[in-house]
């Protein structure tokens, strides 16, 4: 597939998606529209899984410490 085919693939895939977001933003009520990041509070609320990730990721930062550094709280 030459330069110029792909290019016109892609220009017709973005104005694809522009139509798609444009419908979508018809149909969502002005007040029912949220922030992404309203909308994605509290969704791992009570999930042992995230809990667990986390405390892995504190576990992995914890141990690129230096031994003698502390936190605020005097913990290494």
């Amino acid at each position: 597939m030459s330069t110029e085919q792909l290019e016109q693939r892609l220009s017709n895939l973005e104005q694809a998606v522009h139509r798609i977001a444009e419908k979508l933003d018809q149909l969502i009520p002005a007040d029912k529209k949220l922030p992404w990041w309203e909308e994605c509070a509290g969704r791992f609320a009570n999930d042992p899984l995230y809990k667990q990730a986390a405390e892995y990721g504190r576990q992995y930062r914890e141990s690129l410490r230096p031994e003698d550094e502390e936190d605020a709280d005097g913990h290494p």
